[in-house]
């Protein structure tokens, strides 16, 4: 059964997906919710710290996920720069349909967006390369980073961590700026580009 603090952030959530944040009272949170408004207040303190609350889960859920997708897709026996492709697909596919972790991924918050509570938001860069981490991390986990194809030979986690970040570091470009087609079809880009840079 979820926490009342889980409870709440999918009231926010659904509340600043209808409308502007501006525009969302923590009256109305708590009534979706099921809970008081004292009980909102107790978790988050404010409406900016609920707003910060909601960024922070929403953008580490997102990168979580992709993530998983990435190292599914390892344990299956694709090599890393079709694991990054895999990853890439997924956040093009899933990204439009969240716009706090599109807004944290491309920097463009604009007005109805809650703002992360730290003067600094994370830069759409930084998230970019903690996924990054993430992937070599898992890659790492897989076997050491694996070959690319045909070659048999695992590559360093220096050159494995540079093709990877330019790989995501695409797939952040087409957020920020879509091209028609499928997100697989981008997916290739992504894996050519890695492979290139692993070969």
């Amino acid at each position: 059964m979820p926490s009342a603090r889980e409870t709440l952030l999918e009231a926010a959530h659904a509340a600043v997906s209808a409308r502007p944040w501006a525009g969302v009272r923590m009256v109305e949170i708590a009534a979706s919710a099921g809970v008081s408004r004292q009980t909102l207040y107790n978790e988050f303190g404010s409406k900016e710290g609920l707003g910060s609350a909601l960024v922070s889960q929403r953008v580490t859920d997102f990168l979580d996920s992709a993530a998983a997708v990435a190292a599914q897709s390892a344990r299956k026996g694709a090599d890393p720069a079709a694991s990054c492709a895999a990853a890439a697909a997924w956040m093009l596919r899933t990204a439009p349909g969240e716009p706090l972790v599109r807004a944290a991924l491309t920097g463009c918050w604009g007005r109805r967006m809650p703002l992360p509570a730290q003067e600094r938001p994370a830069e759409p860069g930084e998230l970019a390369a903690e996924l990054r981490d993430r992937l070599v991390a898992g890659f790492a986990a897989q076997g050491g980073g694996g070959g690319s194809a045909g070659s048999g030979a695992a590559h360093d986690a220096a050159t494995l961590s540079r093709a990877c970040e330019a790989g995501l570091r695409l797939t952040l470009s087409y957020l920020v700026a879509p091209v028609k087609g499928p997100e697989e079809e981008l997916g290739v880009r992504v894996d050519e580009v890695v492979r290139a840079l692993l070969d």
